[in-house]
């Protein structure tokens, strides 16, 4: 086969756009529950679990080496302070003698004070004490950063294995998809959900999976810091809590629906720039670059709009959590000073404590901004899903079968088929075609034809009826098998960007250049890529722009001829060489279809006249069928065509 099925290109059906939203833009869906799509794209990481649960075990360890630290260092201040207090006393008292004193004085908040500390009188500060508790810090936030590094290449693994994974899955639904889809969506749509979306998945992920993780487990860490510290302080940090709950929960409702707008309005215009730069020739031929240029504007602008709400919307989160922060920050001085005045407290330990807020409202401002990061990457996940749930092309069968010998003789035996069930194209058509017999098609446009060959490759499965390949139903061989027999010729060239041989090749696996060079010849190729600086190896770039339409056109014919299919299917395979070219084709083509049964779709009805049957066909049925001058001679439908092709006007409608 010429033409894989991925690669057919992306048209609006034959039978004159008659498939669903006729080519259109898609409405943007409903989207999924926020939850529902977060339990989906987390059970999407099952393969990496195991990873999963080291990052876990890693930011455990690491956080709780890091929540220790300020004990650590409370503690460091303690046996300063200690230091500095017992400096101030002679070593001729005691602890309680001078405890005793400040109370004789009346001085018994101070006494309460020292009373809660430990410090000897006359001993000074202990700047050993103090260097091994300091190491000790040292030494665990040392390990914490180290067990941080590694927590950040396992999660970097599982994001880009899931990335990996998601690519994988759309590139294999994209196979499994029916064309009515490819039909329906604007290519560009389609490229922003396969590569935008799961690169912003990706993005979100990498940036929020370890963060998240970590800020969770310290937010656990801190808090039992602090109820271990001082339960009434703990008590008086958790009061901004449900605070900052409602907040990120008001802020992140209110961000959702603008994140999805946003990548919805990215597809759009995706698509756009994809359709204007593909045909930006005939833009400019037909002088419509303002209204590209207006409505690109216009999805530009929607963007931006929804943009620049999300980003702005999110972006109240984290000044609206640190205000909080900040109320919470002041309640624990004021409260822990007095706590210390009373001896309730040691210093190190509200100095601890005071750290511990801090880090416990960070946290908390970081989930909610990465809580709003995700709204962004699950927007951009449920577009992914629902590419991924489409309804898909109905299966090969688990056993196909495949016909004895395969000789090409097809019939259609009553079939029906339409794009829309309201409006029927196709209507109880039987045809028998016998081996190697070459069948013309021609009609008006919108009648049917490619349709009629569209239902032969099962791009379209039929409604009703059957299509059988020498007595085998098509719909119980494997699309694989059936298109393997057939080689097809488009309208709408396809290429890649590759070497000419490379191009001609495209269908045979392992292919000489001997035979690549004997097809070119026997299609009329060879003649013009012996002109080209670098022959067979000259590469083609994206758009093919290198070599002439009619270049390309042969191209295609030579890829068909190489494939050496039972059944052909040319689709207007002429349409865009000139006359002196087409002539050459057409001994090409009939040196091609010797011995094959071949279907061409024709308007030029001078290259279907030496047809074995033509079919003449309207509004979905054949109305007329038989050889050029069996149906010449008929003077219907396909006499009134020939008419119109070759006939002189008899008279001047517009004298000059």
């Amino acid at each position: 086969m010429s033409e894989r099925e991925g690669a057919v290109p992306r048209r609006r059906p034959a039978g004159g756009g008659h498939g669903p939203m006729g080519g259109g833009m898609m409405p943007v869906e409903k989207s999924m529950h926020f939850g529902a799509s977060s339990k989906r794209l987390i059970r999407m990481m099952r393969p990496d679990r195991a990873r999963a649960f080291g990052i876990l075990a890693l930011g455990l360890v690491s956080v709780a080496l890091q929540v220790i630290g300020p004990k650590i260092l409370g503690h460091a201040t303690d046996v300063i302070f200690s230091g500095v207090v017992g400096g101030r006393f002679p070593s001729t008292v005691t602890k309680q003698q001078v405890i005793a004193g400040l109370r004789a004085k009346g001085d018994s908040k101070i006494a309460d004070m020292l009373a809660a500390m430990h410090f000897v009188p006359g001993q000074g500060i202990d700047f050993g004490a103090v260097g091994r508790v300091l190491l000790f810090a040292a030494v665990a936030f040392a390990v914490a950063a180290g067990l941080g590094v590694c927590q950040g290449r396992l999660t970097a693994t599982v994001v880009q294995r899931l990335a990996f994974r998601m690519r994988q899955m759309t590139e294999e639904k994209l196979a499994r998809l029916p064309l009515s889809y490819f039909d329906s969506q604007p290519r560009g749509e389609v490229l922003s959900r396969t590569t935008n979306d799961i690169d912003n998945i990706s993005q979100t992920l990498q940036q929020a999976l370890s963060q998240l993780v970590t800020s969770l487990l310290t937010i656990v860490g801190v808090l039992v810091m602090m109820l271990y510290i001082s339960p009434l302080l703990a008590v008086v940090a958790l009061v901004t809590v449900p605070v900052s709950l409602v907040v990120a929960m008001v802020i992140g409702k209110r961000a959702q629906p603008q994140f999805l707008k946003q990548w919805a309005s990215t597809g759009k215009l995706n698509a756009h720039i994809e359709e204007m730069y593909t045909g930006h020739a005939l833009v400019k031929v037909f002088g419509r670059q303002k209204e590209a240029a207006d409505t690109f504007a216009e999805h530009n602008d929607a963007l931006y709009g929804s943009a620049f709400k999300a980003q702005f919307i999110s972006g109240i989160m984290q000044p609206a959590m640190m205000f909080i922060g900040n109320l919470n920050y002041v309640l624990v001085a004021v409260i822990g000073g007095l706590r210390v005045a009373s001896g309730n407290l040691s210093l190190g330990d509200v100095q601890a404590f005071i750290q511990y807020s801090r880090q416990f409202t960070q946290p908390i401002t970081q989930v909610a901004a990465m809580a709003n990061l995700l709204q962004s990457g699950v927007a951009s996940a449920e577009r992914v899903f629902e590419l991924l749930d489409a309804d898909e092309q109905v299966a090969d069968p688990a056993q196909p079968q495949r016909p004895a010998q395969i000789t090409g003789r097809v019939a259609f035996e009553q079939v029906s088929f339409s794009y829309d069930k309201d409006k029927p194209l196709i209507s109880d058509l039987s045809l028998s075609v016998r081996p190697g017999q070459t069948v013309a098609i021609v009609g008006p446009t919108g009648a049917g034809k490619t349709t009629l060959v569209n239902l032969l490759m099962r791009f379209y499965e039929v409604n009703s009826g059957r299509i059988t390949l020498d007595g085998v139903d098509t719909r119980t061989m494997s699309r694989d098998e059936l298109r393997r027999r057939i080689g097809m010729v488009l309208q709408d060239t396809w290429l890649f960007g590759g070497t000419i041989a490379e191009n001609i090749g495209y269908g045979v696996d392992g292919v000489s250049r001997d035979r690549i060079v004997e097809a070119a010849q026997a299609t009329h190729v060879d003649r013009f890529v012996r002109t080209l600086p670098d022959g067979y190896d000259t590469v083609l770039d994206e758009e093919s722009s290198n070599v002439s339409a009619g270049e390309k056109q042969l191209l295609t014919i030579a890829r068909a001829f190489l494939t050496e299919p039972t059944i052909l299917v040319l689709d207007e395979a002429t349409s865009s060489v000139d006359t002196r070219t087409e002539v050459l084709i057409q001994r090409g083509m009939t040196a091609l279809r010797s011995g094959r049964t071949s279907f061409v779709i024709a308007h030029r009805l001078s290259t279907i006249r030496d047809a074995d049957l033509i079919l003449v066909m309207e509004h979905g049925d054949i109305v007329e069928q038989g050889t050029h001058d069996q149906l010449v001679a008929a003077d219907g439908a396909y006499a009134r065509l020939y008419a119109a092709q070759f006939a002189e006007a008899v008279t001047d409608p517009d004298p000059v």
